[in-house]
């Protein structure tokens, strides 16, 4: 097992770059099963998810290759197999984004129940329920998902409430679906619709992208392509929250300003001064503490649950009081007992974390819960004074590509250890 070791009070100053985008690429790589061919996949980040999806697809009958850093060549010519084993599912929910493809092009897919950090039940209902009405025959044996889609056709789908996963996995099974598909109350994250751009240039027929409906009319086939990533907002919001929280300069570098709408804003809320480039934000926190803001997730383009555990660590070090509630999912303030163990003064009301700023944080031995739980205690290591280790950090690089790597590059103190170079250390 491997941990962070942080010591904090460093300014950080500098500037780094954002990869590409987690939540963008697990579907795009998922829509290589669509047809036969050869995919170049550009911008993709190295990730444990990534390799969890690689894997998966190789199981399927896909042969991959890196070529060079950030390119990815999938050849889905001999992936005629359908079924999405337990083994690899259960280690990553998005895994069940291959769900649809598999339907489209082969008619039939089975599909363990998936698994992912301990964030909330996340059902998948809304997926089964949009291929019952899409003609699929859906059975559910032994813990896993038989889809029968010999019958697939368009269908008219209205979302009870806004489901990314969900969008991503009927647009992608109704390309080849006979008709028309109307897709209603739809997500709009930028990572939908960056799949719907790389299934259009695969020659689907979508229009709607990025708003509540999403029309799709079935084609007879679709074909290979090229295809580049779009960044991380994310990690781009994780760092301009790790230059807040730091009373930092830095420059964020090939990140789509846009896309963090409701983040900056808060962040300027918070005192932080942003400017905006091209593929650029300069970002700088001229006061000593952040100011208190208050903070409700929402689907995009509100504020993102995905930036939740991150800014609350921000506010943990604010001037007042601030209330951070948490609307996507129920079970997302994992964070808050091992931000208090650093010092934090938060009271946990059901959803809603308040939130009294102190002065100072203080180093201590803390354990991350999930991937934007660990990002916001090596969030908050930055601004303690002594040492914090942060434990079970598997889960951070699942979303973040070397994350102490570009924190080093600006100037912070923090190490990647093994536990038994932790035990030479101290004689053990």
């Amino acid at each position: 097992m491997e941990k962070f070791i942080i010591e904090g009070g460093v300014r950080l100053e500098g500037e780094i770059r954002v990869s590409g985008s987690k939540n963008a690429v697990l579907p795009i790589l998922s829509a290589t099963l669509l047809c036969k061919g050869t995919f170049r996949i550009d911008n993709v980040p190295r990730l444990n998810d990534v390799y969890t999806m690689i894997e998966l697809l190789k199981i399927l009958g896909c042969d991959i290759l890196w070529e060079g850093e950030k390119r990815l060549l999938v050849n889905s010519e001999r992936a005629e197999k359908y079924v999405a084993p337990y083994e690899v599912v259960k280690r990553m929910r998005a895994s069940v984004l291959v769900m649809g493809p598999l339907v489209a092009r082969m008619r039939r897919a089975v599909v363990s129940y998936p698994g992912g950090c301990a964030i909330g039940v996340r059902p998948i209902d809304l997926h089964i329920e949009g291929l019952k009405k899409m003609g699929c025959h859906v059975e559910m044996k032994e813990g896993y998902i038989h889809v029968n889609g010999e019958n697939l056709k368009g269908a008219r789908i209205s979302f009870p409430i806004k489901t990314v996963g969900g969008t991503e996995n009927l647009m992608m099974a109704a390309t080849l679906a006979e008709g028309e598909t109307i897709l209603e109350n739809a997500a709009k994250e930028p990572e939908v619709v960056d799949l719907a751009r790389m299934l259009k240039k695969m020659g689907a027929e979508i229009e709607g992208e990025g708003t509540d409906v999403i029309r799709i009319r079935g084609v007879s086939n679709l074909r290979p392509c090229d295809y580049s990533v779009i960044p991380d907002r994310i990690e781009a919001g994780t760092f301009l929250v790790a230059c807040g929280i730091t009373g930092g300069e830095v420059a964020i570098k090939g990140c789509i300003p846009e896309h963090l709408r409701a983040v900056i804003d808060k962040l300027k809320e918070a005192g932080m001064d942003i400017v905006e480039g091209d593929g650029t934000i300069l970002a700088a926190m001229r006061r000593r503490r952040p100011f208190a803001c208050d903070v409700s997730t929402m689907p995009y383009p509100s504020f993102p649950t995905d930036m939740q555990a991150q800014f609350m660590a921000l506010m943990c070090v604010a001037d007042g009081v601030s209330t951070i509630t948490e609307n996507i999912f129920e079970n997302r303030m994992l964070h808050v007992a091992e931000l208090k163990r650093m010092g934090a003064d938060i009271r946990l009301c059901g959803r809603t974390a308040i939130v009294r700023g102190v002065e100072y944080l203080s180093g201590a031995k803390v354990m991350a819960s999930d991937l934007r739980a660990s990002a916001s205690l090596v969030l908050a290591g930055l601004r303690s004074s002594g040492i914090t280790e942060v434990s079970r950090i598997y889960h951070i690089d699942r979303g973040y590509e070397r994350i102490e790597e570009k924190l080093k590059a600006l100037g912070a103190k923090i190490e990647r250890v093994k536990d038994e170079d932790m035990a030479a250390r101290k004689g053990i």
